[in-house]
Parts: structure tokens; C-alpha cells; sequence
């Protein structure tokens, strides 16, 4: 499904009119956006007047295995991942445009007058229910991190992972072991809330927002008394200063990208694929070929999208499986498999001890509350 941004201009102003916004400094971001959209430019006329220098083959074979040899070569140190929903998805987190089970597909109890309401800003402001409704049902620390979390640890645990630049909101990637200078959360993260207005942007915490949510009580700022947002980019929202800044740093260096779980179809975090050198190899593992060169793009020498398939292909491999099979396939070929499975397995069950403590005194304290408000009150002391 489209983004809200590509919806007829009616049916968006039928339900959400826009408020006015309180005066804020975005300038930071601004200027990074900024920044971005000159390098492209920069890039695009580059490319097109053939000012670029030659690429260079660094893959044997452009498959899982040339993949795999190229890693254990030594010669890779700085892997970037970007990673998007798919590889939520067997934690039992839906994607968001799969067709019958995908998020917008199933929210219509909700009745939002179309499905990115949910995550459009003014439309928040006006009616936060819908979303802290969804929120309860896909809240951070239900669901347990999948194998391609995992993998991701693996890479940092080994030295090779740069950065992590993920789409997803769930969190899973910091409970998998990733901290926050492994991630760059480019649509923002449950972990920390903010107040939503501009002259107080008080901060909450985790268990604050979790507490709120839980009790179905819209979570109000005790300071304001404004709404309390988890800080998650709605549509209508600037992406973290921090996502601008670490790529221009991150993807020159990067000596191999494997994109999981992502169909790269949300700008700008898309655009991250062509900010890598020439040389760069980069790794799909989705369930369908995503993020390809625009044919008209490519006419006029401006592509700089995947190409898995042209005669002109030296660099790009499509491994088309669920993202847990294609990190087992590669962990496998590392001769990392049953590192990866043991990690797997272990952190499993120190989240599920974890969970049965915290539910064995959730009881405890509940049979607590329930035996002292059926005990009769003690009778008053004569005078």
C-alpha cells in the first residue's frame, strides 16, 4: 500500500485538517536534509556525465557463497545492515503492506478514515485512541528478537558490523544486543516518549509510556498536561537529526551492505542502497527482489538502485528466502550456524525466565491487593 503522501488530495483533507504548529528549531534537521539532497545532486550529474571513476568487481560469484567468501577473506570490516519489518515479521510482528496479513490491511476496527491515519501526525493530535490501541497490541517486550537479530549481534560481537540502520519501531534489535551506538532507529523507536508540544518536550521513559498504555489511559505529560508521543516518526514528522549525520560518516566506509527484510520503497531511508561506493557489495535477503534501478533511470545513466540481473550486474545478490533462513544460509556458509543457533536458543530462554519472574510477582502482588481488600476492617478501639 502507498504511503499517505500518495493518497487523492480529497480523501486527506476530508477527515484531518492540519493545526497550526507551535514555532520550533528544526533547523538541524533541515540543514541535514538539506545536505542529503545537494549529495544527490551532486551524485546524479556525476553519474551522468560519465565523471565517476570505474567500478571495480570485489564479489568471486554473485551469490550467497561469493557473499560468504568475501567475508571470511578478512578483507570485510565495515558491514552495514538496513533492515525493515520482514525481519520482524516470524516474532509475529506483522509488516505493514503485505496484502491479507500486512498492518494496514487489519485496522479497520479502528475506523480511520484511511490506514496511515494512524501514523499521520495531525491526525494523532486529534484522535491519539486508534494509535495507542494498535500500540497495546504491538508492544515492545511481547515477542522475542528472530534469527536475524541474532545475526546482527553476531556481526558485532565479531567486529564487523558498522551500524545497524533500521525502519522498525519494535525495539528488537536493542533487546537481540545491538546498543544505541550500533543503531540508527531512521523512523524513531519506542524507547524513549516525549511530550508533543514544542515549549515543553519532556521526556519519558520505556516503562512510563508501557504503564500508560497498559491502563488504557491516554498518556498526558504531567508537566503540560499535552500529549505524550513514543518517539516514532509519524508521516508529517522530520526523521532523527542522527540518521543524516551517521549516514554521510557510515555508508563511503562501508565495505558490504546487506539490506533484510525491507521492499526500499520509503524515501529517504530507500536511498541509503546508492551511498555506498562502487565497489561496495551489497546483500538482499527479502521475499521478493526489491529496491532495483528505475528503467527511466537507468536510460539516462542515473541509476543507482540494485541490479541483480542486467548483463551490467557486478555487485548486487538477491538471496529470495524469509530473513531467518537467508541469515542461517549465510551463517552456514561462514561456518557460523551452530554458533548462531546456540545464541539463539540461549537468549531465548533468558528472556523467557526473565518474563515467567516478572509474571510470578505481577501475581503475587495482585493476590496481595485482592486478600487485602476482601479482609473485614479491624474494628475501631473503644474510648
Amino acid at each position: 500500500m502507498s504511503d499517505s503522501s500518495e493518497l487523492p488530495k480529497s480523501e486527506k483533507e476530508e477527515e484531518v485538517t492540519p493545526e497550526p504548529e507551535e514555532q520550533c528549531d528544526d533547523s538541524s534537521e533541515d540543514e541535514a536534509a538539506g545536505d542529503v539532497d545537494m549529495d544527490f545532486m551532486r551524485n546524479l550529474f556525476s553519474s551522468a556525465l560519465g565523471l565517476s571513476s570505474a567500478a571495480e568487481k570485489v564479489l568471486d560469484e554473485l551469490t550467497l557463497d561469493g557473499v560468504a567468501r568475501y567475508i571470511n577473506s578478512g578483507k570485510c570490516k565495515n558491514i552495514i545492515c538496513m533492515v525493515g519489518a520482514g525481519i520482524s515479521t516470524s516474532a509475529g510482528i506483522p509488516d505493514f503492506r503485505s496484502p491479507e496479513t500486512g498492518l494496514y490491511a487489519n485496522l479497520q476496527k479502528y475506523n480511520l478514515p484511511y490506514p496511515e491515519a494512524i501514523f499521520q501526525i495531525d491526525y494523532f493530535k486529534k484522535h491519539p485512541e486508534p494509535f495507542f490501541a494498535l500500540a497495546r497490541e504491538l508492544y515492545p517486550g511481547q515477542f522475542k528478537p528472530t534469527i536475524c537479530h541474532y545475526f546482527m549481534k553476531m556481526l558485532k560481537d565479531k567486529g564487523i558490523l558498522r551500524r545497524c540502520y533500521t525502519q522498525n519501531i519494535d525495539t528488537l534489535e536493542r533487546v537481540a544486543g545491538l546498543e544505541g551506538d550500533d543503531l540508527i532507529e531512521a523512523h524513531g523507536t519506542f524507547y524513549t516518549s516525549h511530550c508533543v508540544s514544542f515549549c515543553c518536550r519532556k521526556e519519558y521513559s520505556l516503562e512510563w509510556m508501557k504503564e500508560k498504555i497498559f491502563s488504557d489511559d491516554i498518556p498526558k505529560c504531567d508537566k503540560c498536561s499535552s500529549l505524550v508521543k513514543p518517539d516514532i516518526v509519524f508521516f508529517g514528522e522530520n526523521l532523527p537529526a542522527r540518521f543524516f549525520t551517521s549516514m554521510k560518516m557510515d555508508f563511503p566506509r562501508c565495505d558490504l551492505l546487506i539490506v533484510m527484510g525491507t521492499s526500499l520503497q520509503v524515501q529517504p531511508f530507500a536511498s541509503l542502497v546508492s551511498r555506498v561506493s562502487k565497489n561496495c557489495p551489497r546483500l538482499l535477503i527479502n521475499m521478493e527482489k526489491s529496491g532495483q534501478v528505475k528503467p527511466m533511470m537507468s536510460l539516462f545513466g542515473f541509476g543507482e538502485g540494485m541490479d541483480f540481473d542486467s548483463d551490467k550486474a557486478y555487485r548486487d545478490v538477491a538471496h529470495i528466502s524469509t530473513c531467518d533462513d537467508g541469515c542461517l544460509a549465510l551463517a552456514d556458509l561462514l561456518g557460523w550456524k551452530a554458533e548462531l543457533e546456540e545464541l539463539v536458543k540461549k537468549e531465548h530462554a533468558k528472556i523467557d525466565s526473565q518474563d515467567a519472574k516478572e509474571k510470578a510477582s505481577e501475581n503475587k502482588g495482585a493476590t496481595a491487593k485482592a486478600s487485602s481488600a476482601s479482609a473485614p476492617p479491624e474494628p475501631k478501639a473503644e474510648e
